[in-house]
């Protein structure tokens, strides 16, 4: 099968309302190409660099990371997926569509400064570390990511509301939603039962952003659940996915 087969095959099996990002990294560029010629528009890279270097051969190409205008049709969606160190979000936060990995409120606090200093909003998802088996992945805990939302709802600050102070912590980041990789097992009902864990946190998170006291809620639009890989895309539509990030089954192994 060649990219667009495997784009198409993907397509019928992921239902309407689910993205898919197209996981480019550690593939060459001519690879993505062949897959936005297919109308593939989404697509994560994880490493700062090559991130940024295939932005640019794709600028060179006339093709943008933002439309240019409404009818704009010569971008790509960039997502960035990976672990990002804070001396690197100046090569990610003014051209990402989306960073789906921050993993703790010191890298968000990052992210806002430089996009602050940009002028812009940055949507960001929160990584929450789901893998039982699997201890090296990063992103925040399931009583750490309910900390840090309790911190925001309940601070003296508002800090995303137009009332808040110009001091006010992340007015120039928008949270999306959240982001989760389940163990890399065999056991499909383990992985399962992770996303769902997942999914359920989302709906928590949500509901609390809802509360009309929110003074976190302007800046929030919750609607985001990225999980679910080539091996396991299947399982995570089933719990509640609205996004998934595949590579393998679209470009084959890694380059």
């Amino acid at each position: 099968m060649n990219i667009e087969d495997n784009l198409a095959k993907l397509r019928e099996e992921i239902p309407d309302g689910v993205k898919l990002i197209a996981v480019s990294k550690f593939h060459p560029a001519s690879m993505i190409v062949e897959a936005y010629n297919a109308g593939q528009r989404r697509f994560g890279e994880s490493r700062p660099q090559e991130f940024k270097s295939k932005i640019d051969e794709f600028l060179g190409m006339g093709v943008s990371y933002r439309p240019v205008s409404a009818s704009d049709k010569a971008w790509i969606e960039w997502h960035f997926i990976g672990h990002l160190q804070t001396n690197k979000v100046k090569m990610v936060v003014p051209y990402a569509s989306m960073i789906e990995s921050v993993d703790s409120e010191h890298l968000l606090r990052a992210i806002d400064m430089e996009a602050e200093r940009l002028g812009m909003k940055s949507d960001v998802l929160l990584e929450v570390h789901i893998a039982s088996d699997e201890q090296t992945k990063q992103g925040f805990s399931e009583s750490e990511l309910l900390e840090f939302i309790d911190s925001l709802l309940y601070s003296t600050e508002s800090p995303c509301s137009s009332a808040g102070s110009n001091d006010a912590p992340f007015l120039h980041v928008r949270l999306r939603g959240l982001m989760g990789m389940a163990s890399n097992v065999g056991d499909m009902k383990q992985v399962h039962d992770e996303f769902e864990e997942l999914h359920s946190l989302f709906n928590v998170v949500r509901e609390r952003l809802k509360k009309a006291d929110s003074p976190l809620y302007p800046c929030s639009i919750f609607d985001t659940l990225s999980m679910g890989m080539s091996h396991d895309y299947k399982v995570a539509v089933a719990a509640g996915s609205t996004e998934v990030r595949v590579g393998t089954a679209i470009f084959g192994s890694r380059q």
